[in-house]
């Protein structure tokens, strides 16, 4: 196999592995917000159970994602993300154990930074991988929505339906960037058919 071959053949994989973790990533948020917004309403166990769950969910998602794309060298945001994600989950558990009402201040930090990483992992990864533009926004759009949490802390709003919004709004992009990868990947398959054919 050549190296151009090589390289072509990383690429598909790489796409098929991003398209995976995207649809991976938006299927998971729609659950999480329809839990929030369903039976996570007359059950403040299970609310507490999903504000703790989220960012552990985004953590393990960030080391995938680091794991299947060249590694933690390759891929320092994520690993950063990854990290930050862990911390989050353990100061939402604390607060929730020792009801210190910080919740949205807690989210809101962590969204904004989150954002950032996110914007910078899309940029970097602008020229090789498709859908990247929609992860740019993503993350952008994170960082905004992470200063109106912490406007919100203090405030009567239910934090795990206020949250929720955030997430959906997460879902989207995600599932988004997933279709994007996969409506380029059956363009270039008939693309290089109509090819064969000449």
């Amino acid at each position: 196999m050549s190296d151009t071959n090589q390289s072509q053949l990383l690429l598909l994989q790489r796409a098929a592995w991003l398209r995976k973790l995207y649809f991976t990533r938006a299927a998971f948020s729609f659950v999480w917000v329809a839990l929030a917004f369903t039976v996570a309403k007359s059950s403040p166990v299970l609310a507490s159970v999903l504000l703790i769950v989220y960012p552990a969910w985004d953590a393990l998602a960030n080391l995938w994602d680091a794991r299947m794309t060249g590694g933690a060298k390759a891929n320092p945001t994520q690993v950063l993300n990854a990290w930050i994600s862990a911390l989050i989950t353990v100061a939402v558990a604390v607060s929730l154990g020792l009801k210190l009402q910080l919740i949205l201040a807690i989210f809101g930090a962590w969204a904004i930074v989150a954002g950032l990483l996110q914007l910078a992992t899309a940029i970097r990864r602008r020229k090789s991988d498709k859908g990247q533009w929609v992860m740019m926004l993503s993350g952008a759009q994170s960082a905004l929505a992470g200063g109106f949490f912490v406007a919100q802390q203090g405030s009567a709003a239910p934090v795990v339906q206020t949250f929720a919004g955030y997430a959906a709004v997460g879902a989207i992009y995600f599932l988004i960037s997933g279709l994007v990868i996969l409506f380029r990947k059956s363009k270039g398959k008939a693309g290089g058919f109509v090819s064969e054919k000449v």
